[in-house]
């Protein structure tokens, strides 16, 4: 495999890595970037846009990053917090009135955050056109009881988390929350990430598809514990009814699906991209930053932990962010960020100064810890301490 692009010296180690994921871990196409202090050491690309496709991958080809796109929704809400515009502390209902229906009046902004909220599932999932359509998901959701005590357990929000943002978004704003996000974090940044995909960029983001690959065994990988399979195989359980709140889940192709603003699913972004925007939250990137030291403090210190209610696994979370473990280990104990569903990943590690982006279009059965991310991941680690 031909691999294109850069490493600076002392990271051979993560060219290596990324070689082998194609190779050895089915890869087809994938760009890696790493930054470390604001500059970046690593941009590496390689195989196809397409996945089933022949034309090459290019420097700026972008994917659908899935549940990566949840990090950057969450830093949504930092900012405004940040800007005394809003108040983590404060009721939903504070800022959206109609949401207070059903026992969801103590529902507080970081219970959204955190996966406290009680909301990951719809009693009547949206079709594909209602998830689109942000007035119709917002009314869903407003109108759905919570499935425990608000504030009491934390379980992952699967889907619902984007249509809880975005309606905060556009409370405090009034713009939804691609449009805010494209204005105030992707333009200041210069960063190739979108939710909600114009026209203009259609044209450079690949298609996506699921590939196979060998089957490491682990937690919430290839073949998961039996009561993770059980989970996701039951109509009735969280698990399964979280990740169907849109049903059937649309064609991640589809231009439709891509131009929508979907902040918990369909972020579409180049490993650049996903890199750089992690550098901005905890130091400047050409003299730009975006969370203060004491942002980036609340939005990794712990807020959920232990059972997942709805992965069946023990998860850490901060306010939007995984926090590094068993479930989704990232470089060091200090480091937050979000994977996306079948391998995409993005975070951020303050002590080394180290920010991570990884997209690939080819997804394999993992939700959080997959594969090719984590042997690149091993290989930043071992950059840093050779």
């Amino acid at each position: 495999m031909d691999v294109h692009g850069t490493v600076a010296g002392g990271f051979e180690p993560v060219r290596e890595a990324f070689a082998r994921n194609f190779e050895a871990l089915g890869d087809r196409g994938a760009a890696v970037a790493v930054y470390r202090d604001g500059r970046k050491v690593v941009d590496l690309w390689a195989g196809v846009k397409d996945v089933d496709g022949t034309e090459p991958w290019q420097r700026d080809t972008a994917q659908v990053v899935r549940s990566a796109t949840k990090g950057v929704a969450a830093a949504a809400l930092l900012l405004l917090h940040q800007r005394g515009e809003l108040d983590l502390d404060a009721p939903v209902g504070h800022y959206w009135p109609e949401f207070k229906a059903h026992g969801k009046e103590r529902v507080l902004v970081r219970h959204v955050l955190n996966h406290r909220a009680g909301l990951p599932v719809l009693d009547r999932p949206l079709t594909p056109e209602e998830a689109a359509d942000p007035v119709r998901a917002a009314e869903a959701v407003a109108a759905q009881a919570p499935a425990w005590e608000p504030g009491t357990d934390h379980g992952y929000h699967a889907l619902t988390y984007g249509w809880l943002v975005d309606e905060l978004v556009r409370r405090v704003t009034g713009r939804g929350s691609g449009e805010w996000i494209a204005s105030e974090i992707a333009g200041p940044l210069g960063l190739d990430l979108w939710v909600g995909l114009p026209d203009a960029r259609a044209h450079r983001v690949g298609t996506v598809g699921r590939i196979e690959g060998p089957e490491p065994s682990g937690t919430l990988r290839a073949r998961p514990k039996r009561s993770v399979t059980d989970a996701y195989a039951d109509p009735s359980s969280l698990t399964r009814r979280a990740f169907a709140a849109i049903t059937p889940f649309p064609d991640q192709n589809d231009p439709v699906f891509r131009a929508a603003a979907l902040p918990a699913a369909n972020g579409i972004a180049t490993a650049d991209g996903l890199a750089r925007f992690y550098a901005s939250l905890t130091g400047p990137v050409d003299g730009v930053r975006l969370l203060e030291a004491a942002t980036v403090e609340l939005a990794r210190a712990e807020e959920s932990a232990g059972p997942d209610r709805v992965l069946v696994v023990n998860t850490r979370f901060g306010l939007g962010y995984m926090l590094h473990g068993g479930a989704s280990p990232l470089l060091a104990p200090g480091s937050f960020g979000h994977p996306g569903r079948g391998g995409s990943l993005g975070f951020a590690d303050p002590e080394s100064g180290v920010a991570f982006g990884y997209v690939t279009n080819g997804f394999r059965r993992t939700v959080t810890a997959d594969p090719r991310a984590q042997a690149l991941i091993r290989a930043v680690r071992q950059a840093l301490t050779d």
